[in-house]
């Protein structure tokens, strides 16, 4: 992503507002209910990622305003096509384990966002067909992904940068393949 929402800023936001959502998983979800719907999914999404936080609340509000604009970069740059996409997760700062829980948090995110869009039984093919079910067998691997140790390592690293990028183009590869499914809507 180009920096237009910072995922710690997103993660107290969320925090303070009351989300049962983490930054990463919530960006995971919109991407993968962007792919599946397209960008009529923005407003359930806000309504999801913020259910069970006070509608009155300040807070809640500030929120939704960051989540807008999350919407409206990730909606822009998939739908463009745009090589500036990328998962929503913590920056080179946070330790490899906090890093690699986000990122299983962000595939778990984007997988319910699939699963749970409105074209059922389409849907649910086009997902068990290749290229989809070898991508959806390697995400589901991914959100049981954990570092042993804490320590920083080249090979870590290098895995780490390597998955994020997996997680880059397959998001806009899985965009791309159910375009068609998404215009039928």
């Amino acid at each position: 992503m180009t920096n237009e929402i910072d995922h710690g800023v997103l993660e107290d936001a969320l925090k303070r507002a009351g989300s049962n959502w983490g930054a990463a998983q919530a960006h995971g979800l919109l991407a993968g209910k962007l792919a599946a719907e397209g960008p009529g999914a923005g407003e359930d999404w806000i309504n999801l990622v913020l259910d069970g936080s006070d509608p009155a609340s300040a807070l809640r509000k500030e929120c939704a305003q960051w989540l807008a604009r999350l919407f409206e970069a990730t909606a822009r740059q998939l739908g463009e096509r745009m090589s500036e996409f990328a998962p929503l997760l913590p920056d080179e700062s946070d330790t490899p384990a906090v890093r690699t829980e986000a990122l299983a948090h962000w595939s778990e995110g984007y997988l319910h966002g699939l699963v749970s869009a409105q074209h059922g039984e389409e849907l649910k093919k086009r997902l068990a067909a290749e290229p989809l079910a070898g991508i959806i067998k390697d995400l589901l691997a991914f959100t049981q992904a954990t570092v042993e140790d804490d320590e920083e390592s080249e090979a870590n690293e290098a895995a780490y940068t390597e998955l994020v990028e997996y997680l880059r183009v397959t998001a806009q590869l899985v965009y791309e393949e159910l375009a068609d499914l998404r215009h039928r809507s």
